[in-house]
């Protein structure tokens, strides 16, 4: 079914919910902003050296992503923001890009890839990057929106449902070095092959899109997933709150479950074994689409 300006009304599976492009907010291109060291990041990768060329792109790539996927962080521009930089760990992040040989970071939940392409331009090896995202569209949006192809970056991506065990099955955490051989990225079909083998797994506004009990599936999937070597992590920021529960949006169209930092670290606490890993959480404030919200910003890292 297409609305009468010919946009597609199909679902758009967006975590627990679903979306309808036609019923959608149409895009404000006057919420478009750009904070200084976002602006000096984007001209550098883009190769767009003026402000109101810059704009003009990223409005037509956004453009272009809202008809694939309505997004709340494509409407309000947050994809743009780089959040992996605002966590503590992303100079352990980098840090493990440059010393540790083949070491592979999964941006997971990625939409562009703004945070691994971040990553890949302060250092970290982009042909030991892999981003996934639930549309293999959201590949060539992140080619459009940096102005690279598939020649140009040597970054990897898979395309699935985290929930299909095809795409990522759950497992225990490695406590060994993984009997199967680092798998050839350019290869990937699906993620399982990388069990054991991830360094840094980056999970950005990821979390809250599910339930309490869905949360716990993926933390244990993706834990699955991480390298048992000290000093590997697992990290994100997402809608938290100062008590568990569900928290609505103003407009009432859905609702998050929000853990709060004591919960986040019990729930990873039941994932990983006693001394296995280190969890820090922490909230600070933020303001999404005239909302005033609380980020949970926090790490898992490998003891």
């Amino acid at each position: 079914m297409a609305s009468s300006d010919g946009l597609q009304s199909s679902p758009i599976p967006l975590g627990d919910r679903v979306l309808h492009y036609v019923k959608y907010t149409p895009l404000d291109p006057s919420l478009y902003a750009l904070s200084p060291s976002e602006a000096a990041f984007f001209k550098a990768v883009t190769g767009i050296d003026d402000d109101a060329g810059l704009k003009a792109h990223i409005l037509m790539v956004q453009e272009k992503a809202y008809k694939v996927a309505p997004y709340p962080c494509i409407y309000a521009f947050s994809f743009l923001r780089m959040v992996v930089t605002r966590n503590t760990a992303y100079e352990d992040i980098l840090k493990i890009g440059r010393e540790q040989k083949d070491a592979i970071f999964l941006d997971m939940g990625c939409c562009f890839s703004v945070d691994s392409r971040k990553a890949a331009a302060d250092g970290f090896p982009a042909c030991n990057i892999v981003a996934s995202d639930l549309k293999q569209e959201f590949l060539e949006l992140s080619h459009a929106l940096f102005n690279t192809s598939k020649d140009t970056y040597p970054g990897h991506f898979v395309a699935g449902d985290i929930f299909d065990p095809a795409v990522l099955s759950v497992k225990p955490p490695n406590r060994a070095v993984p009997s199967s051989p680092r798998p050839d990225l350019s290869a990937l079909t699906s993620l399982n092959p990388l069990r054991g083998h991830c360094s840094v797994i980056n999970a950005s506004a990821f979390f809250h899109l599910f339930t309490e009990e869905k949360q716990l599936h993926v933390a244990r999937a993706l834990a699955g997933l991480l390298s048992s070597e000290p000093g590997s992590l697992i990290c994100g920021t997402h809608v938290g709150a100062q008590e568990p529960g569900m928290l609505a949006d103003k407009g009432g169209k859905f609702e998050l479950f929000c853990h709060s930092p004591k919960s986040w670290e019990a729930m990873w606490d039941g994932v990983f074994t006693m001394g296995e890993a280190k969890v820090e959480a922490s909230l600070n404030k933020i303001e999404f689409m005239n909302q005033e919200l609380q980020a949970l910003t926090w790490s898992v890292t490998r003891l």
